[in-house]
């Protein structure tokens, strides 16, 4: 028998189905010589601090560095049963050999081995390695197994990843938590991260816009604009000299030129343009795609290639043909030139994301809005990269007036190519905001005389811009782009970086504002205070891209991870060893804490911590939780202005409530519901002019 452990029982499920294994049993399947079991995500992670001294249960300055020599494992809370499952089936006499189909990538090597380690396994184990979950896949897969010890460096740089997070995220929490008083989380990828939003908000607030000065000559059909000017008096003196004159055309320069199709889509684009196109968060976006990946719709999503491998070049025009057909008209055949997305150099572990040959018997409209959103964009992107260049001429005309050039340009589209198909994605979505239409010049030649009239456009230097899930992404992907021969660039891993942004988020470190569709990141001012006081070394993002790059050398072989280890668990002991509590941190990290309501229970103070806003009474047991299934289905926060209310009147305002079942957004009432007399509920009314 073979027993196959894939990552999440969905999965498992489709494997079993093509196997033939449909016998179900409690915690797997069976049939035809094959059992499929599956894991839970991490079934098995690393121990928890106390694990190695009881008295590590305790924060304390005098404990640190905590560094074990010998890393211990432990079964995650609640997930007991389907290891013990697993165990019994891997020491089943009839199973000769094991195969580990959880996703293949960085963390599905490490969730396996962990769960094989832990239950004492030494059979033989094979790989099952594919990007899609259809059944020709799945089959292909099987055909190909590979011994398992192909991925030995992979499941290495997993480990060490975990272990050198462990390290920094423990100590350095630990550390800033007992100096400065309060639960501070620091991380690794999490703290260069924060950093970065920082100071993008400290140069925004630093920022003074400076004036400038456009002088335009409108000349009937178009108009003409010099150079910004930053002086008025000079402006107004070119306006002067220009208004009522006739001018003749100077030059008129027409050029052919064409862009080329967009890339295809690795993680990180797609989460970005999500994040642009509809407003989705980073987090959002990989669910949606993981999900259409499980439903056997998109390829695997956790990719950072946006090419396909030439043996992809005979299956994806016929997909690309399907994709097309969702944008274009049935009589038109969309062109195909598959040489564009190919390049076995650029990809790694896991080619682009493209859709499946099952988008052709999908009914878009049966699935749920994030994830036909996702799958549009998907499918958008494979007809768009595969199609011909946009052909178009650009026009400029050149006027000399007053010694001042001014010029006009436009723009005329000769072949569309790829634009159409994108024109006909944007018909489609008939609530987002209409494509940009070019700006075409009149017929204008040479020596050409116009009578114009001048005037002076105002504006003012802009300020940068906030970071949105779209611009930290890039970020992050391009932290490190002061390393000369980097491979990898960035902190995090295209898989890994929407987690630690909703890190931060429930740590309180960042929080997200702004409208529905485009919200931006902003710190809070526990997040400023933070990266006040964290030395350069922890929030550094060139530091941790060095870090990021060292763990891509270690799954090549080319440096052993216990030389990486040893470094990180240098620095944490130099920081701690070196470290001085800021001068006048005391106003960064004020200690009183706040009461901000009486609880309708007991009438005590309720204050705020970490996890919710909770009565000062602890045999009272009220609590509001800022992570509650009723306020997150809405993809709403419990905020402190939202538990002030409620404390105080019993109700709340909860505008743009999301609604899953059709993907838009209500405004609603929010009530506190005491009829279940240990936990705390809540209900909703509408207003009255809903």
């Amino acid at each position: 028998m073979n027993l196959v452990i894939a990552e999440k029982p969905s999965v498992a499920q489709s494997i079993a189905t093509v196997l033939g294994a449909t016998k179900r049993q409690d915690g797997y399947l069976e049939g035809n010589s094959y059992i499929v079991s599956w894991c839970v995500g991490h079934l098995v992670e690393l121990a928890t601090a106390d694990t190695y001294d009881e008295r590590y249960a305790k924060w304390e300055y005098a404990d640190l560095p905590i560094l074990p020599e010998n890393w211990q494992y432990s079964i995650s809370k609640g997930k007991e049963k389907q290891v013990k499952i697993l165990k019994e089936l891997a020491n089943r006499k009839d199973v000769a050999v094991i195969t580990s189909a959880t996703d293949a990538g960085r963390e599905g090597e490490l969730i396996f081995r962990l769960v094989y380690e832990k239950i004492g396994c030494k059979k033989p184990v094979k790989r099952l390695w594919i990007s899609s979950m259809e059944e020709s896949a799945i089959s292909e897969g099987f055909k190909a197994l590979r011994d398992s010890t192909y991925y030995d460096a992979l499941y290495q740089v997993a480990l060490c990843r975990a272990k050198a997070d462990w390290i920094v995220g423990i100590n350095a929490t630990r550390l800033f938590s007992v100096l400065y008083g309060q639960t501070l989380n620091v991380g690794r990828v999490m703290s260069p991260t924060l950093a970065m939003i920082v100071e993008r908000e400290a140069a925004i607030s630093a920022f003074k816009p400076e004036p400038f000065y456009t002088v335009l000559l409108d000349c009937g059909t178009f108009i003409l604009s010099c150079e910004k000017l930053t002086d008025r008096q000079a402006a107004e003196d070119l306006r002067k000299a220009c208004d009522g004159q006739t001018i003749a055309i100077h030059s008129v320069e027409s050029k052919e030129k064409s862009e080329k199709p967009p890339k295809l889509y690795d993680l990180t684009t797609l989460q970005r343009e999500a994040n642009r196109q509809l407003g989705f968060t980073a987090e959002q976006t990989l669910s949606y795609a993981q999900s259409l990946y499980e439903k056997k719709l998109v390829t695997y999503p956790r990719t950072d290639s946006r090419y396909l491998t030439s043996d992809m070049s005979e299956s994806t025009p016929a997909v690309a043909k399907a994709a097309a057909g969702i944008f274009m008209p049935k009589n038109l055949e969309p062109s195909i030139f598959m040489e564009q997305v190919t390049d076995n150099g650029k990809v790694s572990d896991h080619h682009a994301i493209i859709p499946t040959m099952n988008i052709q018997d999908c009914d878009l409209y049966s699935l749920p809005f994030g994830e036909r959103e996702v799958l549009l964009l998907i499918s958008l992107r494979l007809a768009c990269a595969v199609n011909e260049s946009c052909k178009y001429e650009e026009t400029t005309v050149t006027a000399i007036v007053s010694g001042a050039e001014f010029t006009a340009k436009g723009k005329t589209i000769l072949s569309e190519g790829f634009r159409g198909i994108e024109k006909s994605y944007h018909a489609m979505q008939k609530d987002k905001q209409p494509v940009e239409k070019e700006k075409v010049l009149p017929s204008i030649t040479t020596g050409q005389t116009f009578d114009t009239k001048a005037m002076i456009k105002e504006g003012k230097t802009s300020p940068p811009k906030h970071f949105t899930d779209d611009t930290i992404l890039a970020a992050m992907e391009n932290a490190n782009n002061a390393l000369e021969d980097s491979e990898r660039k960035g902190i995090g891993t295209p898989a890994t970086r929407a987690g630690i942004l909703e890190k931060l988020i429930k740590t309180e470190l960042l929080e997200r504002k702004g409208d529905k569709k485009t919200k931006h990141f902003l710190p809070t001012q526990k997040g400023v205070s933070l990266i006040t006081v964290l030395p350069e070394a922890i929030q550094s993002p060139q530091l941790t891209a060095e870090w990021e790059e060292k763990l891509k050398q270690i799954e090549h072989g080319l440096l052993s991870p216990d030389s990486f280890l040893q470094e990180i668990s240098q620095m944490t002991k130099s920081l701690i060893r070196t470290y001085e509590v800021i001068k006048g941190s005391d106003v960064l990290f004020p200690s009183v804490q706040e009461a901000i309501g009486k609880c309708p229970r007991c009438g005590n103070d309720v204050i705020e911590n970490q996890k919710g806003f909770c009565c000062l009474n602890k045999t009272c047991g009220f609590a509001l939780w800022k992570e509650n299934k009723f306020f997150t289905a809405k993809k709403k926060k419990l905020t402190k202005t939202i538990a002030v209310e409620l404390l105080k009147n019993g109700k709340a305002k909860l505008p743009g409530c999301y609604s899953e079942k059709t993907g838009k957004t209500y405004d609603a009432i929010v009530l506190i519901d005491e009829t279940d007399s240990k936990y705390v509920n809540f209900k909703m009314e509408f207003p009255a002019n809903r």
